[in-house]
């Protein structure tokens, strides 16, 4: 009796709870599998709720793998982060060691992302224009505050263009890695960290 209470406690998410744990499931289906291949009756049933309960936190399958891409785009800045007071010289190789290591882990929703934004899909492409934007800020912030570089959009407009290059590029490179580029992770890191110290030397 007891070990029944306790599997009931166990059960009793609040709604944020809940939300979070379909979009864990969620996360790691989608880095799994392609997008086509993850079927919701199959994130309700590892999750242990019914389908219709997935549906009311997320009204279609395209609304949960936005929500589960926004999650997972705020986790990959708290991630990469840069530490306040330390050069970005410094801290880049780690950064983009990090970065990489998501992507080579969650490789199916890395490309189901970016294939989602090219086809158009407007909820998909919202949060991918948010989470562009949230990146090329969190790199701006931390270079106004480095005090070997102390530069900013606002002082120089071309240093935000060019930050966004580098993102557009690190993208297209990752996405060449994940296809099968003979590039090692290290090799792909140093070519990613060479091109935005180029911009630094705008």
């Amino acid at each position: 009796m007891a070990a029944n209470q306790g599997e009931r406690t166990r059960r009793r998410l609040s709604t944020e709870e809940r939300r979070e744990q379909l979009l864990s499931v969620g996360a790691r289906l989608f880095s799994e599998s392609p997008y086509d291949e993850v079927w919701i009756e199959q994130v309700a049933e590892i999750a242990g709720v019914s389908r219709g309960l997935l549906y009311h936190y997320f009204p279609t399958k395209r609304d949960f793998f936005a929500a589960v891409v926004e999650r997972e785009s705020g986790r990959m800045l708290r991630m990469t982060a840069a530490v306040p007071g330390i050069p970005v010289r410094e801290q880049l190789g780690a950064g983009l060691d990090v970065f990489l290591e998501y992507v080579e882990a969650h490789a199916h929703g890395f490309r189901a992302f970016h294939r989602a934004d090219a086809a158009g899909d407007q909820a998909v492409r919202t949060v991918y224009r948010q989470a562009l934007a949230a990146q090329e800020r969190q790199i701006l912030a931390a270079l106004a505050a480095d005090p070997e570089i102390g530069r900013s959009p606002e002082e120089e407009p071309e240093l935000r263009i060019a930050v966004r290059g580098w993102l557009a590029f690190t993208t297209a490179v990752c996405l060449e890695w994940l296809r099968g580029a003979e590039l090692t992770r290290e090799q792909v890191r140093d070519l990613c960290a060479r091109a935005l110290l180029g911009v630094i030397a705008l």
